[in-house]
C-alpha cells in the first residue's frame, strides 16, 4: 500500500495544514493509501490521520535540529515495532503544499530516491518537499548525518542539500518530471510587470504547487506576497484546491 508521510512541529503551522493536505491526497489518490503525519501536537487533526511521535534525531545537546529534521524520515523507529511500521513506498509531503493533480504517478515514476529538482541549484540538490522512497531504505543517511555532523553542517546549509548530495554518490537520486512540483513563486506567479495587473495561475501538467519561503497558502489567497519586491494579486484557485 502506498503511504504518504508529512511532519508537523512547532507552532507556525496549525492543524489545518495537516488535515487539508489529508484532504487534497484523498481527492487526489485513487488507490488505497495510509496518510501518516509526524508530529509534538495531535490537537485538532482529523480522523483518518495516523499520528506518531517524531523520532529523535540525536545530536548532541545544544545542536540545532531546525533545517534537519526531515532527515528522520529514514530513522529505523518508523518501520520497527511500536512505531508507524512503515512499509514499502513512502512519499513525503510538505504540509504547505496545494496539490491540483493525480498523485498516484507519484508511486509508479522508476526510481530509488526521487524528489523535486530544485529551481534554482537543480544542477546538484533537491527540493525536499516532495520526495519518495522504500520504508526502511537509506537508513545510512541518518548514520552517516550523525557520524559527521560538523563537517556536513559546514559543507550543506539544510538536509535536502545534504540528502541529495549523499545519495547523489551513490547514484540513487533520480528527480520527478519537471512539470509535476512547481513553485507557486517562480512558475505561478506573473513576471513583472504582469504580476501588476495578472493573477497567478496553475501552470500546465502541475500535480503539485509548492509554497516554499514566502508567500504561504492563505497569504497567496488573498494576494499577501511577504515581498516588498514581489506583487501577487489574489488568488481565488487556491481556494478551490486547499481545501
Amino acid at each position: 500500500m502506498a503511504t504518504f508521510l508529512c511532519m508537523k512541529w512547532g507552532k507556525k503551522y496549525g492543524p489545518e495544514y495537516v488535515n487539508r493536505l489529508h484532504a487534497m491526497v484523498s481527492r487526489h489518490m485513487s488507490g488505497a493509501f495510509r496518510f501518516v503525519c509526524l508530529t509534538d501536537d495531535t490537537t485538532g487533526l482529523n480522523a483518518g490521520i495516523e499520528t506518531f511521535p517524531i523520532p529523535s534525531l540525536q545530536l548532541p545537546p545544544g545542536s540545532p535540529e531546525r533545517g534537519w529534521t526531515k532527515l528522520v524520515s529514514f530513522s529505523p523507529d518508523l518501520v520497527a515495532p511500536g512505531g508507524p511500521q512503515l512499509k514499502g513506498p513512502v512519499l513525503f509531503l510538505d504540509i504547505d503544499i496545494v496539490i491540483v493533480g493525480k498523485l498516484d504517478e507519484f508511486f509508479q515514476q522508476p526510481g530509488d530516491f526521487v524528489i523535486i529538482r530544485d529551481w534554482s541549484k537543480g544542477h546538484y540538490t533537491g527540493n525536499s518537499s516532495v520526495y519518495r522512497w522504500t520504508a526502511g531504505a537509506h537508513a545510512d543517511v541518518l548514520d552517516h548525518f550523525r557520524a559527521n555532523l560538523d563537517a556536513v553542517r559546514k559543507l550543506h546549509r539544510n538536509e535536502q542539500e545534504y540528502l541529495t548530495a549523499y545519495l547523489t554518490t551513490q547514484n540513487k537520486v533520480t528527480y520527478w518530471p519537471e512539470a509535476w512540483c512547481r513553485s507557486f513563486k517562480r512558475h505561478c506567479v506573473k513576471w513583472f510587470p504582469f504580476s501588476l495587473f495578472q493573477a497567478p495561475e496553475i501552470p500546465a501538467d502541475a500535480r503539485i504547487i509548492v509554497f516554499h519561503g514566502l508567500p504561504n497558502p492563505p497569504d497567496a489567497l488573498v494576494g499577501r506576497s511577504g515581498k516588498w519586491y514581489r506583487r501577487v494579486l489574489p488568488t481565488p484557485w487556491i481556494a478551490q484546491h486547499w481545501r
